[in-house]
């Protein structure tokens, strides 16, 4: 019964919240605003609609366009650097998860230009320092149901130079602005709408069962598999089905806030390891691949079988009696939303890789091995591996 919580962001969420920014005070008077690579933001018009707002409500702004699927560090450098050039007192991030970590990295970045980003980052290489200067606000205006950073401290970056991918977050990197919009979602398409469904499914169910985890996030964490249990498939087979991209939306939201009360344990650290090593795999896609071995491997070791078995009720199994039955509503979950036959091997992983997958996991994230209800050992991690490679 001891936990912390601390939630300084404001939302707007539901349909039409993006029409509603230019009514807000804005946390400056010029934005940087952060957007992928791709054409998305762009063709959707969701960059227009963005930009209308900020000039409404009187602030200028400068448009950065890099992102990447995994964002590197190289990127938050560039883009820290042009916010510092242009005058911009704070940031934008217009899209997915990539796009909203990186625009938390740049905020730190653009405030402290002395340093490469990666001077800051706490784990492996990283340079450890603490920031001479409190980062720009942030607004994040969420385009996608995956990640839950709009509701969290976090920004995942990669160094591809060694094959990090690494968390980096503090109080003041939480955003100052949220908005979760379900109608930005509705062009998502449904492989994505799915591996980012996923993705808000196991940051619940990681928090539900993690060391961490208290009665506030017990609560969230329940009713986030409970809505993605119920609307996740909806969502997939109709990206316009309002009611389903609410409902996702919504449990995108609480695993975030979850994120920030308790936390994600090992089998995140596994999926970080294997996007580090292979930028085209999404991170979902990942998680999805390596999930029914992972958590049988808990099962297995009886970690917690009163919490799988709420698991397995909520995700769709009301009479579940057994730890087991989790599993079972897990791959049905996955085989309706068409993303159960996903294999490692597809995305230029080899046999020969898993060592180092594992070696890599336990040297960038090792911190979440602790947090896991019963211990997760690097052989466990190895045959967790194998077993979902092909």
């Amino acid at each position: 019964m001891i936990f912390n919580y601390y939630m300084p962001t404001r939302f707007l969420f539901g349909p039409g919240a993006l029409d509603r920014l230019h009514k807000q005070k804005l946390p400056g008077k010029k934005a940087l605003v952060v957007v992928s690579s791709g054409k998305s933001m762009k063709d959707g018009g969701y960059l227009d609609r963005l930009t209308e707002q900020l000039e409404k409500a009187g602030a200028a702004w400068t448009l950065f366009d890099k992102i990447l699927p995994n964002p590197i560090v190289e990127h938050v450098n560039e883009g820290g650097d042009l916010a510092s050039r242009e005058g911009c007192d704070f940031i934008v991030g217009l899209g997915g998860g990539s796009t909203i970590d990186s625009a938390k990295a740049i905020a730190v970045k653009a405030a402290n230009t002395s340093h490469d980003f990666w001077d800051f980052v706490q784990g492996s290489t990283g340079g450890r320092q603490k920031p001479e200067n409190d980062p720009l606000p942030v607004v994040a205006v969420t385009t996608t149901a995956g990640t839950g950073t709009e509701a969290d401290p976090w920004a995942v970056i990669t160094k591809n130079a060694t094959k990090e991918k690494l968390g980096y977050g503090y109080d003041k990197t939480f955003p100052a602005l949220s908005i979760v919009d379900p109608e930005l979602m509705t062009t998502v398409p449904p492989s994505l709408t799915a591996y980012q469904g996923f993705d808000a499914l196991f940051h619940s169910t990681e928090c539900y069962i993690s060391k961490l985890a208290n009665p506030i996030s017990d609560v969230l964490c329940l009713d986030a598999i409970g809505n993605i249990g119920k609307y996740l498939e909806r969502a997939v087979k109709d990206g316009g089905d309002m009611e389903a991209r609410e409902k996702v939306a919504l449990a995108n939201t609480e695993a975030g806030f979850t994120q920030s009360i308790s936390g994600c344990i090992s089998e995140h650290a596994m999926e970080h390891a294997l996007s580090a090593y292979s930028p085209k795999l999404p991170h979902g896609a990942g998680l999805i691949a390596i999930s029914l071995a992972y958590y049988g491997t808990l099962i297995a070791k009886g970690a917690l079988p009163s919490k799988f078995v709420a698991m397995a009720k909520v995700l769709g199994d009301e009479g579940a009696s057994a730890p087991e039955d989790f599993l079972a509503a897990l791959k049905r979950l996955q085989e309706a939303c068409g993303v159960d036959a996903i294999r490692l091997s597809e995305y230029g992983i080899k046999e020969g890789d898993i060592p180092g997958l594992v070696k890599n996991a336990y040297d960038n994230m090792g911190d979440m091995f602790g947090l896991d209800p019963e211990e997760i050992t690097p052989e466990d991690t190895r045959r967790i591996f194998e077993k979902s490679f092909a």
